[in-house]
């Protein structure tokens, strides 16, 4: 276990999950940060206001405001503040806009502590190449129904209306694997 010190670098941890941010926090201070657990946007922000931290892990989809706007703020407040958004709802759009917005990476849950340390140390460019595979239609196509499902707060009736689908159709639709991301 390492012993934290004046020098050991500090790390805002904001996740609605309070069980998995602090299994997470626990594991962050064994390698070496300071961590401050926030619960939502609303709960962070003057807490990166009074001191700014060096890095962040912010969830993407909270109760309240979205973890964009923290990004944003975080990066406002501080540039050099290396931000990885954890999401259990990935997406191209929203991965680009995180990044655009100032994360330093974007993690798909679940993500362990070794894999999160890893991914503060990556250096987004704002000149990369596109895919010369781009994703499947049938991977876009899943995308879009878990982001909707996301935001009908699961309720499976109310995103089958929204997509103009058959719940039975979108149920079997849900029940498979998504099509694999282009390596």
């Amino acid at each position: 276990m390492n012993i934290l010190s004046a020098d050991s670098p500090s790390l805002l941890l904001v996740d609605d999950d309070q069980t998995f941010c602090t299994v997470l926090s626990r594991a962050l201070e064994k390698r070496g940060f300071i961590v401050t657990l926030a619960h939502s946007v609303e709960q962070a922000l003057p807490l990166a206001k009074v001191n700014p931290p060096e890095f962040a892990v912010v969830d993407l989809k909270m109760s309240g405001v979205s973890g964009l706007v923290l990004v944003q703020a975080l990066h406002e407040l501080d540039a050099a503040t290396r931000i990885v958004v954890l999401t259990g709802y990935a997406s191209i759009a929203t991965a680009v806009e995180a990044v655009k917005l100032g994360a330093t990476q974007y993690l798909a849950k679940p993500a362990n502590a070794d894999e999160i340390v890893a991914a503060f140390g990556h250096s987004p460019s704002p000149n990369l190449p596109l895919n010369a595979q781009p994703s499947s239609v049938d991977r876009l196509e899943w995308e879009h129904i878990q982001r909707v499902l996301q935001e009908q707060q699961g309720n499976i009736s109310a995103t089958a209306r929204l997509l103009n689908m058959h719940r039975r159709t979108l149920q079997r639709k849900l029940a498979k694997r998504p099509a694999p991301s282009p390596a």
